[in-house]
């Protein structure tokens, strides 16, 4: 499925209808022959890149949907803009416990249940690991992490007491392979990946799915899309927005259009560490290949958000649900190429992992013992028949 070419944007609608954009039949996909049900979702971080997409595609098919949006990031009148008999828009900060509570809350009492939660949100920091201070490493951990789980905790009773629900969390390739550049960042992913796998062990039970989602570069093409204009990644020199603000900080809500849902801004959930310390400054460190990377790619990125979207709403709604969802070339061959170097090198170092073959004197010595052995065991053995008989 190819859906890494630069073509003209598509709307949700005309995504839908795509004949190239459909789920294996494996998994057990909507069709004309297997037509959905209308789902509740909900949509964290719906004002990103793909979140924005994913709330769309959600309301093209049909489906309600309570579009979160980030706390120091949006306003509510921008949220309440997005709202109509289909569509609740709410905020939250995933890394406080009690504002994604009461987002379900709101939720499951306006909806009347939730069937499917999404999860898009997220921000890294581009910088080497040794530049990252404990606030750079505590927010992305508290945000990438601790928001999912927060998410998963709060939200699963209700899941379990109506015995079906579906989580579509969004990961990364950097949750797949190590990314010079976003050390911490690729850490929180390492961990989402493990938290869903080992939590889809004791969640199957009681009819729950999850799936990791892991696109590769995405693009901005929605016919409509207007971003908050940025000339290259935003430079670190307060807290990240959706972050609490540090002194002297203005609010990023001004710079948001007040028209309309909040438009995302073009280099979405990634912010660069200013000022690199001398080992790390060269321009072609390693450490800065993400900034590179992120800066070459401008509006270039091969994964379409629309065609993604559409998918993403497929897998909502799928029977047989993967663990793993790739999307685009770029995460399939580096995903893959990484699970083959794994592979190898697994091959070249096993022969340490298992006994030395025993040489061929100790394995005649060895024999020789259990010969003696079982030739003592067999003597004993007829002297006490012999003192049986006797008495």
């Amino acid at each position: 499925m190819d859906f890494d070419t630069a073509s003209q944007s598509l709307s949700p609608s005309a995504a839908s209808q795509h004949p190239n954009l459909r789920l294996p039949a494996t998994c057990d996909p909507p069709s004309e022959h297997n037509p959905p049900k209308q789902a509740s979702w909900i949509v964290f971080g719906a004002t990103g890149h793909m979140g924005r997409s994913l709330v769309r595609a959600v309301l093209s098919h049909g489906d309600r949907c309570t579009a979160v949006g980030w706390t120091q990031e949006n306003t509510m009148e921008q949220m309440q803009k997005w709202q109509d008999r289909s569509c609740l828009g709410l905020l939250c900060d995933v890394r406080i416990r009690e504002t994604v509570d009461m987002v379900i809350k709101r939720s499951i009492d306006h909806w009347g249940s939730i069937d499917i939660i999404a999860n898009c949100t997220g921000y890294g920091v581009i910088g080497a690991c040794e530049d990252q201070d404990d606030y750079d490493l505590r927010n992305q951990f508290c945000t990438n992490f601790l928001g999912t789980l927060h998410i998963i905790q709060l939200s699963l009773p209700h899941f379990r007491q109506q015995n079906h629900g579906r989580y579509l969390i969004f990961s990364s390739t950097a949750g797949a392979l190590g990314v010079p550049g976003l050390g911490p960042y690729c850490a929180t992913k390492y961990a989402v990946e493990g938290l869903i796998e080992s939590m889809l062990y004791e969640i199957d039970v009681f009819n729950i799915k999850a799936t990791l989602i892991e696109p590769g570069h995405i693009r901005l093409d929605e016919p409509d899309d207007v971003v908050v204009p940025q000339p290259q990644p935003t430079t670190i020199t307060s807290a990240p927005n959706h972050l609490p603000l540090r002194p002297n900080a203005t609010s990023p809500a001004a710079a948001i259009t007040a028209s309309g849902p909040p438009k995302p801004k073009r280099y979405g959930h990634f912010w660069v560490k200013p000022n690199p310390s001398p080992p790390y400054a060269p321009l072609s460190s390693p450490a800065r290949h993400a900034k590179r990377m992120v800066q070459w790619l401008n509006d270039r990125q091969p994964v379409s958000a629309v065609k993604s979207a559409e998918l993403v709403w497929q897998l909502g709604h799928c029977s047989y649900p993967p663990l793993r969802l790739l999307l685009g070339s770029y995460a399939v061959d580096s995903i893959r190429d990484r699970l083959r170097s794994i592979i190898e090198e697994i091959e070249d170092w096993k022969h340490l992992s298992f006994p030395v073959a025993p040489s061929a004197e100790d394995e005649e010595k060895n024999n020789a013992e259990e010969a003696s052995s079982s030739k003592k065991a067999a003597t004993e053995q007829q002297e006490g028949e012999e003192m049986q008989e006797a008495e």
